[in-house]
């Protein structure tokens, strides 16, 4: 491209990092790296009231943790700040003035009780989408001037060209077309002298040189409004493309209420859940890269982004891919760091003290790394590990099952013995005191590990068994095998 590609990511600080946030973040910035160009969160916080306390800051490392590095933000200056929208309120003031100066913006009185009967009268004359009557655009400078000196509240409105229709070549859905008959004159500076949205955004992106925009297409009913004000200063506006809807399993445009998931970057952290999976997890939420291959590194999906692949269709957020693809992650990660990742999990749940001795960290490095080929995030090792802090076990019915087999005494009688006798109690000679049981019974095969696997683990399913064993330690085995042969 011959200009240098700018994008944007522009959160406001109401809420943490949400998965649809999350998404908009990363398409802007894969968009932004595979062109070479820079990558710009700007917090949008006017709307003062909504504000909460630390989401600026959730926003940022949240980013950050993902691996969505920015160039230009509140804490990295680019040279086009101030990044947060109420430091900039001095140059939305200049750009109001001069729509006022050129009558392309109008003092509007219009108390909120008038404009709610004006909406309840056109509602009642059978109009769908009420807008505006426009009535204050007619006032005379010396109408305006008395009611500004009686101290009444105004806002400030853009003024509708009227017979127009604004079009524009969207990235992802094609042409657009709106009419601006359905369009009323719409306010841009509040009473309180915060401007609206639509206005705000149309300044800082011209400013802040945004050459494409990538948002939810819950924006698409905006672009109207920035053209106009686009058209009314003579600038060039970016390029757009509003990206689909991120539904639920049911095919129900997500929301904030639905608990079926997990919405928000922060708790995936909690969890235990990996950057760099939920950056490859995101990446396929709305496009889709050529071929069957669904596993890329950053890099990779930096080199292969192509805005032709976005989605034209709604994307479904699949948790079972999700945790699907985190396992696949973590069945390759370096022991070190799924440790870091799944201990806190087994402190915070008094599986294990905080303060341990050298003794005991091997032992809970070890137990992770039981569960590495199975577990699909850090939080898991408390469920799957439950066995190793149990002191008495239930077996289901299933667990009944195969300790109803007529070989199993036999079995579990001559492996206790072997276990009694070992003076070393690692992988290995367990594996030997098995090895001996099956030439003493004669028993191989599910007749002889199944047993076992049940009436030390209390499971028909587990990890490495003579690694289980040696881990639930030679006392414990001892006992769980006692109870069961009388």
């Amino acid at each position: 491209m011959s200009q240098e590609v700018r994008v944007r990511y522009a959160p406001s600080p109401t809420g943490h990092l949400h998965i649809g946030g999350a998404r908009t973040a990363l398409f802007n910035y894969l968009f932004a790296r595979h062109h070479h160009g820079k990558f710009i969160v700007r917090i949008e916080d006017t709307d003062i009231e909504r504000n909460v306390e630390g989401g600026e800051q959730s926003q940022l490392e949240n980013l950050k943790w993902l691996g969505i590095e920015y160039d230009e933000s509140v804490d990295k200056d680019g040279g086009y700040g101030p990044y947060r929208q109420t430091e900039r309120l001095h140059i939305y003031r200049q750009y109001t003035n001069e729509l006022l100066e050129k009558g392309h913006a109008y003092k509007c009185f219009c108390t909120p009780e008038e404009l709610e009967q004006e909406r309840e009268a056109q509602k009642a004359a059978g109009i769908a989408a009420p807008q505006y009557s426009g009535k204050c655009r007619h006032l005379t400078p010396e109408q305006v001037q008395q009611l500004e000196a009686e101290g009444k509240p105004y806002t400030i409105r853009l003024k509708v060209p009227e017979g127009k229709v604004y079009e524009f070549e969207d990235m992802v859905r094609g042409r657009v077309s709106f009419e601006s008959k359905d369009i009323g004159d719409w306010v841009i500076v509040k009473a309180n002298g915060i401007p609206t949205y639509n206005f705000a955004v149309v300044i800082d992106d011209h400013l802040m040189k945004i050459t494409h925009v990538f948002r939810g297409e819950e924006h698409l009913s905006n672009t109207p409004k920035q053209l106009m004000v686009y058209e009314y200063f003579g600038w060039e506006p970016p390029k757009y493309a509003h990206l689909t809807l991120i539904v639920n399993e049911n095919r129900k445009k997500l929301s904030k209420r639905d608990e079926s998931i997990i919405q928000f970057v922060s708790q995936y952290k909690e969890l235990g859940y990996l950057p760099e999976a939920m950056f490859n997890f995101f990446a396929l939420l709305g496009w889709s890269p050529e071929g069957e291959e669904e596993i890329f590194s950053k890099e990779e999906l930096i080199r292969i982004f192509d805005v032709s692949r976005l989605s034209k269709s709604p994307s479904m957020f699949d948790k079972q891919k999700l945790t699907w693809m985190n396992n696949q992650y973590i069945k390759k990660l370096d022991l070190d760091r799924l440790v870091e990742l799944s201990l806190p999990h087994l402190i915070r749940a008094g599986r294990l003290p905080e303060q341990m001795t050298d003794e005991q960290k091997q032992w809970a490095r070890d137990l992770i790394a039981l569960y590495q080929e199975q577990m699909s995030y850090g939080a898991e090792i408390v469920q799957l590990s439950e066995l190793f802090f149990k002191q008495e076990i239930e077996y289901d019915e299933e667990a009944k099952a195969v300790l109803d087999g007529e070989q199993v005494l036999l079995v579990l009688k001559a492996f206790y013995e072997q276990v009694e006798q070992l003076a070393t109690f690692d992988s290995d000679h367990i594996k030997a005191a098995i090895k001996a049981v099956q030439k003493e019974t004669g028993q191989k095969g599910k007749n002889l590990f199944m047993p076992i696997r049940v009436a030390v683990t209390g499971q028909t399913h587990g990890p490495e068994l003579p690694e289980a064993i040696r881990l639930l330690g030679k006392e414990t085995v001892m006992s769980r095998l006692a109870k069961l042969i009388g």
